[in-house]
């Protein structure tokens, strides 16, 4: 089994809604996201998945939410841009158009600073 990672970032500002707490203020946060995939075989060359094209896809994604108030964006109609949330909706994006037979998106790392983060996997 062979696991490639690609990490990435964006910056966005978003509000918890029924949040008792700071969070519920508007605020920003400079994110890292890192996308874990797995595969049990190499092709014919050695790898698994180019680091170029698994980066574009993966940076097509999460660029998405760069710079946008996330609240006000049409993923998180009727839900909170949670950190966890951001995890679940670029696993599920971004599995679809890299997994195939051999290889599949294994997890999802989303970091809204240094010390506080989540992991989203299936």
């Amino acid at each position: 089994m062979y696991e490639i990672i690609v990490k990435h970032h964006f910056s966005s500002a978003h509000k918890l809604i029924n949040y008792d707490g700071e969070c519920k203020n508007l605020h920003g946060h400079n994110w890292k996201v890192k996308v874990f995939a797995r595969a049990e075989e190499l092709n014919n060359i050695g790898i698994s998945l180019d680091f170029k094209e698994f980066k574009k896809i993966a940076r097509d994604e999460i660029d998405k939410f760069d710079h946008v108030f996330l609240n006000e964006h049409p993923t998180f109609n009727g839900i909170n841009p949670t950190a966890e949330n951001i995890a679940r909706i670029l696993f599920q994006d971004i599995s679809e158009k890299v997994n195939d037979g051999n290889l599949k998106i294994h997890m999802i790392e989303v970091w809204e600073s240094d010390n506080n983060g989540v992991r989203y996997f299936q």
